[in-house]
């Protein structure tokens, strides 16, 4: 059922080797989106762990890394102020610790009722902006890595030496992960680069460490129920919080599981991945987690290093539980300039350079969509850009199909005219299959010929109603011949609604057969 490892999702040492080096990317990340959301550093790397060991585990993408995440610490962290203004100094995490939970009841219902697929519907230039969006807003998140740091409090740039050893030393890392994979693949390429750039900075090389950011040094995590008052007043507080947490992480790791099945060339399962989210969610909440979703820039490192299958991101959790537990050492004095080389690795694997070669190749609407999509998720977050891409994207199909409904006019001995039309009648093409009709130069019988066309809501419905009842007004009479069957259904439906001639005379043809003989039947 679980498929650990196997030769197509990949094997049990690249899935190790891949899985630790996510583990050690994961520190630093846990720790800085903790500090976002304005929580300690423990409560993100415990959200990191079991988000990671369950999703692992139950998900529906196999490879695929979940965690803490920028997205959701950026909606956290209002939540938390705001809980500690209700509350007192504390209160805002154990509100976290609550809304945390009731989202992953929210995310487990969606993923239920079978709502994933609607994934499905976000087009490709949505897809390729979202993903621009993100390299960018992890490209910017790495910048900040250049400034002095004090655990939460950021200064200044940093300037000297400094600035030149961090600069060497992201080169190096770069360099390292580009070039080592033409040599070997033995090792991921990621993971050599971390340790050689750990190495050079055991050997008396000053410059910026994890534990700059928070010591990693922590225990087991213990059951705990948030301490919030349970009734209405709470829940009245927390809901709307919830809502935005569940959507946001869902929207990420569905379009995250999406990209990586065109990486990959498989198929994940988005109701799975929903349930198992929301999963990981609960418990996380009731194991003072922050809560989190998939994270795209681990799960790109997971794939390039050649992690496939589930132990990939299981090693990578129980990875990241051990570094709390008795490997906080090590961890702290691995410089950050490794792992931002890291990233900025990622950041160059996952923007779509494609976008530029599209120009000039495919429709100014489709571009302008990417631009959007990219903008937004810069600018605002992630949930909001996929909303936005997609509503453009409806409103420019809506406008291109509004502008293709044709017509061919044709005329018989017995002066009936008939309008063959083509393409979609609905609400964004009515008012353009009204002006094509002259009631009053027609012969006293009309024909519109549906062959090629679809009615496709209420409009449509009225619209054909609109025109039967100009032509009754003009002593003439509409009919409408070859309807599809689901047509058909729709004016059947409608009743009353619409009183308009349907044409059963459609012409049947015999199947002419030859027979045994030779001859023709």
């Amino acid at each position: 059922m679980f498929n650990l490892f196997t030769k197509k999702n990949g094997n049990f040492k690249d899935d190790t080797l891949s899985g630790l080096t996510v583990a050690l990317a994961l520190v630093p990340e846990a720790i800085a989106f903790a500090f976002v959301a304005g929580v300690p550093p423990l409560v993100g790397l415990y959200a990191a762990f079991f988000i990671g060991l369950i999703t692992s585990i139950f998900g529906g993408r196999p490879g695929m890394i979940s965690g803490a995440t920028g997205a959701l610490a950026v909606v956290m962290v209002a939540l938390v102020q705001e809980g500690n203004a209700r509350g007192g100094e504390g209160a805002g995490l154990e509100y976290l610790f609550a809304t945390v939970v009731l989202m992953g009841v929210i995310q487990i219902t969606v993923g239920a009722l079978k709502l994933g697929r609607l994934i499905r519907l976000v087009p490709h230039p949505v897809m390729m902006g979202f993903v621009n969006g993100l390299a960018i807003v992890i490209f910017l998140a790495q910048i900040d890595m250049f400034k002095e740091r004090n655990g939460a409090e950021v200064g200044g740039w940093l300037t000297g030496s400094a600035l030149w050893i961090m600069l060497g030393l992201v080169a190096l890392t770069m360099v390292i992960i580009h070039f080592l994979p033409k040599f070997t693949k033995a090792v991921p390429s990621s993971l050599a680069a971390i340790l050689v750039v750990a190495g050079i900075a055991f050997l008396g090389v000053n410059t910026q460490v994890v534990g700059d950011l928070a010591s990693v040094q922590g225990g087991l995590p213990q059951l705990h129920l948030p301490n919030v008052p349970f009734n209405m007043e709470t829940l009245s507080f927390i809901f709307p919080y919830a809502v935005i947490l569940a959507a946001v992480g869902l929207i990420e790791s569905l379009m995250t599981l999406q990209l990586i099945d065109e990486i990959t060339e498989t198929r994940g399962q988005g109701n799975r991945e929903a349930v198992a989210q929301g999963a990981a969610n609960v418990v996380t909440g009731f194991f003072q987690g922050m809560g989190g979703c998939a994270m795209i820039g681990q799960s790109l490192i997971n794939i390039r290093s050649g992690g496939r299958g589930r132990t990939s991101g299981i090693v990578a959790a129980l990875g990241l539980l051990t570094f709390i537990l008795v490997g906080a050492p090590f961890i702290d004095n691995i410089p950050i300039a490794a792992l931002t080389g890291v990233m900025f690795m990622v950041v160059i694997g996952t923007f779509e350079w494609a976008t530029f070669e599209t120009i000039g190749k495919v429709p100014k609407s489709d571009l302008l969509v990417i631009a959007i999509v990219t903008g937004v998720t810069v600018y605002a977050d992630l949930a909001i850009a996929v909303l936005v891409g997609v509503l453009v994207s409806a409103l420019v199909f809506a406008w291109k199909s509004a502008q293709h409904v044709r017509l061919v006019v044709t005329e018989d001995a017995h002066r009936q005219r008939t309008y063959l039309m083509g393409g979609l009648l609905y609400f964004g093409s009515v008012r353009e299959f009204a002006e094509q009709f002259n009631p009053k130069e027609d012969p006293d019988d009309v024909v519109i010929d549906c062959r090629d066309t679809r009615v496709c809501d209420l409009s449509g419905l009225e619209a054909i109603n609109a025109l039967a009842e100009r032509y009754r007004k003009a002593g003439k009479t509409l009919h409408l011949r070859h309807l599809s069957p689901d047509c058909r259904i729709m004016l059947k439906n409608a009743g009353s609604l619409v009183d308009v001639q349907v044409m059963e005379d459609d012409p049947h043809y015999a199947v002419a057969r030859i027979g045994a003989d030779g001859k023709l039947e």
